[in-house]
């Protein structure tokens, strides 16, 4: 690899511009643990200011064709992980069913950020717990495609968040696999406007109702409140089979706020993040409701 004119050498380590996946995931095995993926690298770039080491080599992936792709299928939608935030919210606008997710990448940090972070990064920062794509997808119930130089296998949104400081070197998210249902969605946060836009909290949601309003099918999902984003499965038990009614939903998720723990930081406390969680389910209802 080294007599390669796509590998750029420099102090730190190297620096692979990869013209293909294979070669991609090549790269990567053969680095191991020394070596990451590099697509947008907002977050890599930040390194220094989370005291983190870089790592000895970085394989470019984001121009990578299959990677930078938004498949528009009957049943599904198939998301390269080198999709930016920005490419993402264009190729969503004439989706109605894929409202939270084009609202979620539409609206994620701040227009300069958009146009460089990768959905796939967004997901695989196991330490930026303020993703906004997360709990879209998770409300969405998407698969996640992980391959390596020898297989590939597709998992569960959920699963991947368990365990994905812990994926294997050589591993790599590559696409975002999303049902298309019937359904109203909506995304509502609370931005902390003097932190990049990101977010206090998140509510994310996902419901089929009936013709008298009744809950068919409905998944929730909170972010940034706690390190990882995950799904509100008692708020959505308690809303299914009954009238989608934004303040009776905002009482029910004030009596089940309490399970969630939130996270301090500088910049809000814990209890905060918590407390607006019902607030926000009031809007995202509303939102649902009038789309």
């Amino acid at each position: 690899m080294t007599t390669n004119p796509l590998l750029q050498s420099g102090p730190a380590g190297s620096f692979y511009v990869a013209p293909s996946l294979p070669a991609a995931l090549d790269a990567l095995s053969d680095y191991g643990a020394a070596g990451a993926p590099f697509a947008g690298g907002t977050w890599i770039m930040r390194s220094a200011i989370r005291h983190e080491q870089l790592k000895a080599h970085y394989v470019a992936i984001g121009k990578i064709p299959e990677l930078s792709a938004v498949q528009i299928g009957t049943d599904t939608i198939e998301i390269g992980a080198a999709v930016t935030h920005a490419a993402l919210a264009m190729a969503l606008a004439g989706l109605p069913e894929f409202g939270v997710l084009a609202a979620a990448a539409g609206r994620s940090a701040n227009p300069a950020i958009r146009t460089m972070a990768t959905i796939g990064g967004n997901l695989s920062a196991s330490a930026f717990a303020a993703a906004d794509c997360v709990p879209a997808l998770l409300c969405l119930n998407a698969e996640v495609e992980i391959a390596s130089r020898n297989d590939r296998e597709r998992i569960g949104l959920e699963q991947f968040l368990r365990m994905r400081s812990r994926l294997a070197p050589g591993r790599l998210l590559t696409r975002i696999v999303v049902p298309r249902n019937a359904r109203k969605t909506a995304h509502a946060r609370l931005p902390l406007r003097q932190s990049g836009d990101y977010p206090v909290a998140i509510v994310s949601l996902a419901v089929a109702i009936d013709p008298a309003n009744r809950v068919q099918a409905v998944r929730i999902a909170v972010g940034s409140v706690e390190p990882v984003g995950r799904r509100w499965v008692r708020l959505e038990a308690a809303l299914l089979g009954h009238v989608l009614d934004p303040t009776q939903a905002t009482k029910v998720a004030a009596e089940l706020a309490d399970e969630f723990t939130g996270r301090d930081s500088v910049e809000v406390p814990a209890w905060y993040r918590v407390s607006v969680l019902p607030s926000l389910v009031r809007r995202a209802a509303v939102a649902a409701l009038g789309s």
